[in-house]
Parts: structure tokens; C-alpha cells; sequence
């Protein structure tokens, strides 16, 4: 499994086909990158997701690709979406973009595109027809460890581990929380106990979400069998945007978007 050039070419040659899907690519490196690298798989479907709707926020053009629009996105991971009626154009420039952030070091950002001959950077691409113009959207990732974070520094961390743990892929980089099926049972077990104001950390099923129910319970005055289904959806939402947050190689804040816009330089 490869993100390249070509990988890029076949996004954009199926949505010539079915202009009415998105495809997208999981990344090619573990951590950051799905669970099969041995082959090239998209996924695709007829669905919008969040990351779709989330506007530009900044655009800014490229020498040599003035044709073609580029800008940032206004989401929790760090995305350069390419906009332009040209395919041939929009995957020359991803390319340009590709082979820069493959060599990209920051270490002020802490973004290092490899260590010890081990490469650490990649893109997450996602194609797609909005309004008459083909859209790529570039997600860039890293999949570097540290003592401090042995799973991924841009990796859901520790402290969201009680529901998310595992790599993330593409459909959770546009928004969609593709969470483990051990949550069904275990929300299932934290309602009984909340509602029935039994000790979480008396469970060891459950024990792992009390430091969490402890943060969210002061926010609800009241809590019954009515609403508690409702809470725990919007909390698990929460911790989501956290993971993607964390996921994320330049947050979105001043610091992260003034480190970003160090990249977009180098372009």
C-alpha cells in the first residue's frame, strides 16, 4: 500500500465514474494508517461527512498552481483541502505537497520526518465533486512515538484510551467515530450505575471510565432515565473530538496555525 501520485490518480479516476461518492485512502504507515498495508484499499460511499461540511478558513495559493485553489480547513486534524476543475492539475500539486511533507522537519512543532532511517510522515487523502469542482483534501499525519506516548504522540493519548484507543483511520478523520464494540456493554453498565449512584470503581468492567464520569456528572444537575442516553452519547462525542484533536499534527490554535503556515511556506 502506497500514497503516491498514482494513489491520488485513482481517487479522482473513480470519481470521474461516480461523481456522486466520495473515495478516500487510509494512510500508508502504521499507526496513522488503517489496518491493512499489505494492498491499496479506498473506501468510498454515497455520504457526507463532517469533515465535507467544515469550511476553508484561510486560503493561500502556490507558486506554479495559481489555478488551482488551496487552503486550510477549518478541523480538529491538520487538513489542506485542493479545489479546481482540473484533476490532472489538483493531483500534481498533492504530489508536490506529498513529496514536501515526506521531508518535512519541524522540531520546534515537534514534527520529524523520520528518526533513525524509520519515516514518520504521510497524508490521509480524500477525494470528492462538490458544486461542479473536484475537491481532494490532504490530511496530514505522523506516526512518531515518544516514551511519554509509546502508541503515537498524534495518536488518541492515554488519558481517552477508556474509549478510544485504536489507530485512527479514515472514516474517523472525516468526523464518523468508529468506536469498540466492548462500549455497547460497558455504557449499558455505567447508566446502571449512575442512575442507581453505585460506586463506578467498585466494577473492574467499568472501573477505567470513573475519572471521566467525575469530570461530566457536575455539568448535569440533573440526571434521569430520561436524559442519561443522551448525556453519555454527547460525552463519548466529547472524547472524540478530543481523539481527533490529538490526532491532529498542528492543533487549531495560534500556535498551531502559525506552525502550519511554516509549511505551507516550504510549498
Amino acid at each position: 500500500m502506497k500514497i503516491d501520485r498514482s494513489a491520488f490518480a485513482k481517487l479522482f479516476d473513480f470519481i470521474k465514474l461516480f461523481p456522486h461518492y466520495f473515495l478516500g485512502s487510509n494512510a500508508d504507515l502504521p499507526i496513522v494508517g488503517g489496518s491493512i498495508l499489505s494492498h491499496d484499499h479506498f473506501q468510498g460511499g454515497h455520504y457526507t461527512f463532517a469533515m465535507a461540511k467544515a469550511p476553508v478558513t484561510e486560503h493561500f495559493t502556490i507558486a506554479g498552481y495559481e489555478d488551482v485553489e488551496a487552503g486550510i480547513v477549518k478541523w480538529p486534524l491538520s487538513v489542506i483541502r485542493l479545489r479546481g476543475k482540473d484533476t490532472e492539475r489538483i493531483i500534481d500539486l498533492a504530489d508536490h505537497i506529498l513529496g514536501k511533507w515526506r521531508s518535512y522537519t519541524d522540531e520546534e512543532a515537534f514534527i520529524f520526518a523520520e528518526t533513525d532511517g524509520t519515516p514518520h510522515n504521510t497524508i490521509t487523502p480524500i477525494a470528492r465533486m462538490k458544486d461542479g469542482m473536484y475537491e481532494l483534501d490532504l490530511t496530514l499525519r505522523n506516526n512518531i512515538t515518544t516514551e511519554e506516548h509509546p502508541l503515537g504522540v498524534y495518536h488518541p493519548h492515554a488519558k481517552l484510551h477508556h474509549i478510544k484507543k485504536e489507530n485512527i483511520g479514515l472514516i474517523e478523520v472525516m468526523g464518523l467515530a468508529v468506536l469498540p464494540a466492548r462500549l455497547k456493554g460497558e455504557m449499558e453498565l455505567l447508566k446502571e450505575y449512575i442512575l442507581e449512584g453505585k460506586d463506578i470503581r467498585s466494577n473492574e468492567q467499568i472501573e477505567k471510565h470513573a475519572d471521566w464520569v467525575d469530570e461530566f456528572l457536575p455539568s448535569y444537575p440533573e440526571i434521569n432515565a430520561d436524559n442519561i442516553d443522551h448525556i453519555l452519547e454527547q460525552e463519548v462525542g466529547k472524547v472524540f473530538c478530543q481523539v481527533l484533536e490529538d490526532a491532529g499534527v498542528y492543533k487549531y490554535n495560534e500556535e498551531g496555525l502559525r506552525a502550519f503556515h511554516r509549511f505551507i511556506d516550504v510549498l
